[in-house]
This record gives C-alpha cells, structure tokens and sequence, in this order.
C-alpha cells in the first residue's frame, strides 16, 4: 500500500529544487512538511540512494543529481516505496471455500495491470511538472 513517504518525497525534491542548498536543510524541510526532522532525514537517505539527491559533508543542504524535468515521478515513487506491489494479495485464504481457493488467480490480472498503469502515468510526469503545478 502506498504511504505519505511517497508525497514527502515530492515534497523534499520541491523544495530543494527551489531552494538554496544551505537554507534547505532537514529541519527547514521538516518545518515546511510539518513532520519531525529525522522522518525527513530517514527519505532524504532513501533519495540519495536512489541517486536523485547528493549533498557533501560540512555542508548543509542537498541537491538534486538531475534536473526537476528529468525526473519522473516513478523515479521517486520507486526510491521511497518498499518493493512491494501497489495491491497486496492476502495469504493463505481457505482452499477448501469455493471463492477462497480461487480470489488470488482472479484477481491477480486486474491488479497487475492497476500497478502497470499506475507506473505508466508516474513514468510520465515529472518532478518539474508538479513543480509547475504550484502557485509558489
């Protein structure tokens, strides 16, 4: 299931796309996204692993690796989400029921083609494009 760490993340790129490196540090970010500043720091990681954020010791900020164009918002959903699918199948449902033994092969087309469509759409926006959404 899709959590907030998806929208934060958004919402720390914005910012260091807008900002100057040294006023936007974790405790700035986490002012602007009201959360606590360790919350922020723990994604901060998940986006410089993924390669989307780089920052240099003794100096506060970040930066982004890439222009805000060139990244898609898949890009970042894929650098803060657990590797887990948008649908989460429930385990072990009963086989001796007849809608037990078959809910997972029914549904596993319809929600496989949900995650396909919902990666399409994020592969084809971008950081910028959220960015030029809003009134700043």
């Amino acid at each position: 299931m899709i959590n907030s760490r998806f929208a934060v993340a958004i919402h720390i790129l914005s910012l260091v796309a807008s900002g100057p490196r040294e006023k936007v540090t974790s405790e700035y970010i986490a002012g602007s996204v009201n959360t606590n500043p360790v919350v922020i720091r723990r994604i901060t990681g998940m986006l410089k692993k993924a390669g989307l954020l780089q920052s240099q010791v003794g100096t506060p900020g970040a930066v982004l690796t890439r222009d805000p164009v060139e990244i898609s918002l898949l890009d970042i959903y894929l650098a803060v989400q657990e590797k887990e699918d948008l649908f989460s199948m429930h385990e072990n449902p009963n086989p001796q029921c007849p809608v037990g033994k078959n809910i997972q092969s029914a549904l596993e087309d319809t929600f496989h083609t949900a995650q396909t469509a919902m990666e399409r759409e994020l592969a084809n926006k971008s950081l910028q494009d959220i960015r030029t959404r809003m009134t700043l």
